[in-house]
């Protein structure tokens, strides 16, 4: 520390901690971002496709891809595990179909794992949705490959066009299924729920 420092009686601030990552696929991404946005420790978050073999990808053509979201988080204030325990809370993880409204390969549920212990907290997770369900949960637990990042008018989309957003989200069915599947656990970890 500086004697400048000392003599204005400021602290040294700790450096600030590496953010990890998590990507989920949990159909509409616009969806996804709005309840991770909501999540204590949560960073940012950020809408793109994952999973398939396309270069650059797009809301035209990602064929094969999943809708995700990238997810940056402090793994001083939330884990990964959490994090996992509140994806498996905000999407019905029994439906192979797709989501909700929104149907088809795009829009099926996956966790994208970095690493063993991701995939290890994965795993326990989707044991214990299982569960608690009493059925079986179709999300796969895949390795992450290439992510690309959604187009500019995908990003924050429920706070750029609120009305529309929360028109879809409620017209999609969303929220009525995780509150029928979940019940009182539907939307756990979620600040805004």
């Amino acid at each position: 520390m500086s004697a400048f420092a000392l003599a204005a009686g400021l602290q040294a601030q700790p450096a600030m901690a590496e953010t990890q990552t998590a990507i989920f696929a949990g159909g509409c991404f616009w969806c996804v971002e709005s309840d991770f946005d909501h999540v204590p420790g949560v960073i940012s978050t950020t809408s793109g496709y994952s999973g398939g073999t396309l270069q650059n990808p797009t809301y035209q053509n990602h064929e094969g891809h999943r809708e995700v979201v990238k997810i940056e988080f402090d793994p001083a204030r939330t884990s990964f595990d959490k994090l996992v325990d509140v994806f498996f809370r905000s999407v019905d993880p029994t439906d192979d179909g797709g989501q909700f409204c929104d149907r088809g390969h795009a829009y099926t549920t996956a966790i994208y794992v970095t690493d063993k212990a991701q995939k290890a907290a994965a795993e326990k997770s989707k044991a214990e949705a299982e569960a608690a369900l009493g059925r079986p949960i179709v999300t796969p637990i895949e390795s992450a490959g290439a992510f690309w990042q959604a187009e500019g008018y995908h990003l924050d989309y429920y706070k750029k066009n609120p009305l529309r957003y929360t028109y879809y989200r409620s017209a999609c069915g969303r929220d009525a299924r995780l509150e029928e599947l979940w019940g009182k656990a539907a939307h756990q970890g979620i600040a805004s729920h």
